[in-house]
């Protein structure tokens, strides 16, 4: 009894060995490849459970995940002959599983080889016919369309496909970029100086026009001074000649008074003149009495 026990769990060992050899399962992520005694018979199982012969067929799987590959950067010239230097990386992934097994022996770090030489390839051709300007700020979209676009082409033949191809960083050799910045600092100065002289010139028309109006305005002011000033003296004139006329003895009375005031107003002032001169016909014909 116990020997047939020992048996049957041989026999049921066996078999669920046999179906776990007959049972393979496909994620997703991953492309198997079927083999029968080393050659490929089949590789483009759909994710899923499948079967094979169990101890015959053997299966390979490898990720089907889109894969970067990281280049180092590398210097490139462009139309001009001058250095740039490149950072860019690649995404990728396997496309067809038993090319990729037969050219590549199914290892990324080959594929990764194979794509390195395609970029730097690519990049070369598409860097020696444009100029720095037209890399840095114009054509970048269009040179990494254009790579990904000769990369897919090529690679496919190796059983993966080129997702996408970008320029991290572009950057000029430094003693390249030395000059430019040179030349960058010559071009500002140049035109700051533009604007500098543009401002002085414009200072120098608004100051002169500042000056015109200026002059301008203070001769209309002394006009208008002396058409007022002439005209109070006309007034003060007919002033003075309407009371001479009213009054004439006591217009030269009043003329003589202040004179006499400005002349004495001082008592060191000193006059030398005839008594009975005509300055002090006023002292003279006065009323001894009135003076007292």
């Amino acid at each position: 009894m116990r020997s047939k026990t020992i048996l049957i769990a041989i026999l049921l060992g066996a078999i669920i060995s046999v179906l776990m050899g007959a049972i393979y399962y496909v994620d997703e992520r991953e492309k198997a490849i079927v083999f029968q005694f080393g050659e490929i018979v089949r590789s483009n199982d759909q994710p899923g459970i499948h079967f094979k012969v169990p101890f015959i067929n053997n299966v390979k799987k490898f990720d089907a995940r889109i894969q970067t590959m990281d280049a180092e950067p590398e210097s490139y010239l462009t139309q001009e002959k001058k250095n740039l230097i490149v950072d860019s990386f690649v995404k990728w992934r396997v496309k067809e599983a038993a090319t990729y097994y037969t050219t590549l022996g199914g290892l990324p770090s080959n594929a990764r080889n194979r794509l390195s030489q395609r970029v730097n390839d690519a990049l070369r051709s598409q860097f020696g016919t444009r100029s720095v300007q037209q890399v840095i700020s114009g054509d970048r979209e269009q040179i990494m369309t254009k790579v990904r676009q000769s990369i897919d082409q090529e690679t496919s033949a190796l059983g993966i496909e080129v997702i996408d191809v970008r320029l991290k960083r572009v950057d000029l050799d430094p003693a390249v970029s030395e000059r430019v910045y040179q030349r960058m600092e010559a071009e500002r100065s140049m035109v700051a100086n533009e604007l500098r002289a543009r401002g002085a010139e414009a200072a120098e028309k608004v100051r002169a026009d500042a000056d015109r109006q200026r002059q301008v305005i203070l001769a209309n002011a002394n006009r208008d001074a002396q058409q007022i000033r002439g005209l109070g003296d006309a007034t003060a004139t007919a002033v003075y000649a309407d009371a001479f006329n009213k009054d004439r003895e006591f217009y030269r009375l009043y003329r003589s008074l202040s004179a006499y005031r400005a002349t004495f107003d001082n008592p060191s002032n000193l006059l030398v003149i005839e008594p009975k001169s005509e300055f002090f016909r006023y002292f003279n014909d006065a009323d001894p009495d009135l003076l007292r």
